[in-house]
């Protein structure tokens, strides 16, 4: 059975680095991508089964980048789980995220569980 693959969007190197190790080490491929417009490249390039995706990103903001790749039709069907740090309502992160069409959120620093779990919930 082919490893599932993950496109990780985060512009924090040592948050890229965590991640990905821990996604390897539990049996995914992973891809990482620091700015927006590497990540839209890469999402359409490598056709991730997952995109993790920042919302606070140094080109463009996570929810326009979501919204870039769901209006694509090669990129539109991939999920997408924001992964935030900022201090956010979560009331207004729900209403964003809703406009995206992503299936939710984890805020930074999340455990290796909670990310796993609501990966698996996404994609099995």
């Amino acid at each position: 059975m082919d490893k599932k693959k993950i496109l990780v969007v985060d512009d924090e190197e040592q948050i890229l680095s965590l991640i990905e190790k821990k996604l390897k080490a539990s049996n995914y491929d992973c891809v990482t991508a620091s700015r927006a417009k590497e990540g839209i490249a890469l999402a359409k390039s490598s056709q991730p089964n997952l995109i993790l995706l920042d919302i606070a990103l140094p080109d463009m903001d996570g929810y326009s980048l979501a919204k870039e790749l769901k209006k694509d039709k090669g990129t539109r069907e991939i999920p997408i789980i924001f992964l935030t740090g900022k201090d956010l309502e979560p009331r207004a992160i729900n209403e964003r995220i809703g406009e995206t069409e992503a299936c939710g959120y984890l805020m930074k620093p999340c455990s290796l569980k909670e990310l796993l779990d609501k990966i698996n919930a996404t994609i099995g």
